[in-house]
This record gives C-alpha cells, structure tokens and sequence, in this order.
C-alpha cells in the first residue's frame, strides 16, 4: 500500500516513515539512537510503528539538521532547551512567535544561513560536503555573534 492512501491517523512502517520523510531506513535508526525523545511503538521482532506525533517529531529535527544547518549535538541541545512541542511545530511547519502562530514559509531566513543544499550521493564525498556545510554554518553563526 501507498503511502499516499493510508489515513493521516494510521501508524507507518519504518520502510513507509523513510518514504514520507525522504531519508532512508537507516538514517531513521540513527536519529532513534541520538534522540531519546524519538520512540516509535515496537512490536514481536522489533518491528518499528511510527505514529503520526513520531513522524512529526521527526520532521522537526530533519529541519534542524538539514535545513537549518544544526548538528547533532545542536538539535539535541535545542530539544532539550525548547522541548518536544517546539521541534514538532517546526515539523508541522508551524513556528509560535509570541500570541500568534506564523507558517514557518512567511518567515525570512537569516541571511547567514545559506539554504540546504541537494544531497550527494552516499560516501566520501557526501561525509566531506557535510563537514564542509557543518564549518559554514559555524563560522556564520560565530561571525553573526561577533559583529553588532
């Protein structure tokens, strides 16, 4: 079945979470070992359910890491300072701004930040974009501390 014609409701395989995230199976596995939050139902043989609260947690830390450029350690610092319900309105697409709450399209990004860049493919060369990317942002966000 089709991810596309399950209910909004319904529980995703990890094969189906991956699919709809656009991350493979095993970056998921990954991110469940990092962030202790991320806790998908187990069942006989340990076979993964990711529930719909899962899989926008999860859409909330894949825009931390690869949209706003953070690394691991960061996102894990940002949940634990700001909690899960921030890092899933950031999944949902939603970003609260005091009273109101803003779709996170209408804000403009900082202008240190450069926007994602398309993925390479898998290896050396991917581990070596990442680091590249990683001491960008870095250096723009010391940068941005620096100067008023």
């Amino acid at each position: 079945m089709s991810v596309s014609k399950k209910s909004p409701e319904a529980f995703r395989t990890i094969s189906e979470a991956a699919e709809e995230l656009d991350v493979p199976a095993h970056v998921l596995r990954f991110w469940e070992s990092k962030f202790p939050q991320i806790s998908p139902l187990k069942r006989a043989g340990g076979r993964r359910f990711y529930r719909p609260q899962d899989l926008q947690l999860l859409r909330g830390i894949k825009r931390l890491l690869y949209e706003d450029g953070f690394t691991i350690k960061g996102a894990r610092k940002f949940l634990k300072d700001n909690g899960v319900a921030s890092v899933m309105d950031l999944g949902a697409g939603v970003v609260e701004t005091g009273p109101m709450a803003v779709d996170a399209a209408d804000i403009e990004t900082p202008v240190h930040k450069a926007p994602a860049a398309p993925r390479p493919a898998d290896g050396p060369q991917r581990q070596l974009d990442d680091i590249i990317a990683d001491l960008e942002n870095a250096r723009a966000r010391l940068k941005s501390a620096i100067e008023p």
